[in-house]
């Protein structure tokens, strides 16, 4: 691949992955009921609601996941795979695309809770204003995850539910998402 072509990849891919990070951080708030008068909370509702309000009235919310925000998330990935595909001039197979698009948003998500609970399990260890919006946000996202680690794998005074969620997330990027996206790979390829 030339260096330009190399280069409008990369492009599209920060562009696309943007967003679903936008629509991800949606989903998630809504999902842990994050504090609304947050101002990053106020910053994603206002930049995602005028694309999801009206797939919502079609893809209502199931119990609190934001269907319609998965969805968006999805296409955006779909959409990113089928530029870059089209950057090489080649067309892949539909259902392998579905598929491959769909593995990388989980693998996406996965991804994207090990930088948020690294993060927050980092900040946590310095005197940080815990009124921070983004500590507040991420604090709302991460919290779910690690509540039913709580007190049980603390040893002294070092709390090792954060390192456990880690390796969790980790295999299962490496057990449940690559073999996905392998195979999506694969079938969207022809091979």
């Amino acid at each position: 691949m030339s260096y330009v072509l190399n280069a409008l990849s990369m492009l599209i891919e920060l562009a696309f992955d943007g967003v679903v990070t936008l629509f991800l951080v949606r989903v998630m708030a809504e999902a842990c009921r994050a504090d609304f008068n947050n101002p990053l909370s106020q910053f994603v509702y206002r930049y995602t609601n005028p694309v999801l309000a009206p797939i919502r009235r079609v893809l209502p919310n199931w119990r609190r996941i934001n269907l319609a925000g998965v969805l968006l998330a999805w296409l955006a990935m779909l959409l990113k795979r089928l530029l870059l595909f089209a950057l090489l001039g080649a067309m892949p197979s539909p259902s392998g695309l579905l598929l491959w698009s769909l593995a990388e948003l989980l693998d996406f998500t996965l991804l994207f809770y090990i930088v948020l609970i690294f993060g927050w399990s980092l900040l946590s260890m310095f005197a940080v204003d815990r009124r921070q919006p983004l500590l507040r946000l991420v604090g709302s996202i991460v919290s779910p995850l690690l509540r039913p680690l709580d007190g049980k794998l603390v040893a002294g005074q070092i709390d090792f539910a954060p390192m456990a969620l880690l390796l969790a997330l980790m295999l299962a990027r490496l057990l449940i998402a690559a073999p996905l996206l392998d195979l999506g790979a694969r079938l969207a390829l022809g091979g």
